[in-house]
């Protein structure tokens, strides 16, 4: 059987739906290169000397390790030249980062958060990046913060890298989620999985419970449901998995089902969540209704909310259908 590439799958993806113009395809194809010189990077670990603290903050106050500020620099510099991007964001960064003057521009925003999973870096568990893109309004000379302040509804791209035991990359242009595998020895992403869709029912979840004193009622109402198995409510057995990078848990959802949860919790109330709403929770939750998942901030779909600031934090439930409406049901009784 012949083996299809990403261009290969992007043209056909334009000439079936319409959706991927010039611009958006080269887009995604940059994007993508700049995963496979991030995942040449990690895995050159303590031989590249990339391991460890960058002995710097970013700008919500975490200590970044040198891959964090590695692979910042490779997707700007990789995305910057191209005249397909009117201005890019990263979580790794306050500001909008412009395309110099010297480089034409183009009619999309990128967003990206370069390597999710950062405190598995020196492990040697699997990390990645996340990235989501939207048109920028007409009329727009100098893209502002405020022009990426779209619904996640509006998105016309989004995906992720794992850089893990394989390399791949998981991508949706708005018809369905498709995942292609790093061929090392050819040096091109190959499609490997089509239409990947979520189970509507589960046995899996995901969530840190070292948060659990801390977490609201919804929360610890359903999570001790789960944990009481087959004797309890639920009538069966749950199994929970953890990885503590958001790209590593939600691509084993996307394969074989799941829910994974980053709730809001009492520590401070001020706070509505902990994951980024633009660089995380959006592009994941497009990728997860594409699926045949759902996605909620415990209140509303997640694609709905209206972003307020670039680094917005929101409260994160998402996966298998039936679970996270059963869980944001219990968010709306409360």
């Amino acid at each position: 059987m012949r083996r299809k590439t990403l261009t290969q799958y992007l043209i056909e993806q334009q000439r079936e739906f319409g959706n991927i113009p010039a611009e958006l395809r080269l887009l995604i194809e940059i994007v993508s290169r700049a995963c496979k010189t991030i995942g040449y990077n990690v895995s050159k670990g303590a031989l590249g000397g990339v391991l460890g603290s960058a002995g710097s903050e970013n700008v919500q106050g975490e200590i970044q390790k040198k891959l964090d500020v590695i692979s910042n620099e490779i997707l700007l510099e990789a995305n910057e030249w191209g005249g397909h991007l009117a201005a890019m964001a990263s979580e790794e960064m306050e500001q909008v980062h412009h395309i110099p003057n010297r480089y034409p521009k183009g009619e999309y925003l990128l967003l990206f958060d370069p390597l999710d999973g950062s405190s598995n870096i020196d492990v040697n568990v699997s990390i990645g990046t996340i990235f989501s893109v939207l048109r920028c309004p007409d009329g727009v000379c100098e893209a502002t913060e405020q022009d990426f302040l779209q619904p996640g509804t509006r998105q016309v791209a989004a995906g992720y890298a794992v850089y893990g035991p394989q390399t791949v990359l998981v991508l949706s242009t708005g018809h369905g989620v498709h995942c292609f595998t790093l061929d090392r020895e050819m040096g091109s992403w190959v499609l490997t999985q089509e239409n990947m869709r979520i189970p509507e029912d589960t046995k899996e979840f995901a969530i840190n419970a070292s948060n659990s004193r801390h977490w609201y009622p919804p929360v610890k109402r359903y999570v001790d449901e789960l944990l009481l198995g087959a004797e309890g409510p639920r009538g069966k057995d749950f199994n929970m998995r953890w990885i503590a990078s958001m790209v590593a848990d939600v691509h084993r959802i996307l394969t074989r089902g799941g829910i994974f949860m980053y709730p809001a919790d009492a520590r401070d109330p001020s706070k509505p969540g902990k994951l980024r709403l633009m660089y995380e929770a959006n592009p994941m939750s497009f990728l997860v209704e594409q699926a045949g998942g759902a996605a909620t901030n415990g209140a509303q779909r997640m694609l709905e909310v209206q972003p307020t600031s670039l680094h917005e934090r929101v409260a994160v439930f998402l996966g298998s259908k039936n679970e996270v409406e059963r869980v944001t049901g219990y968010h709306r009784q409360d």
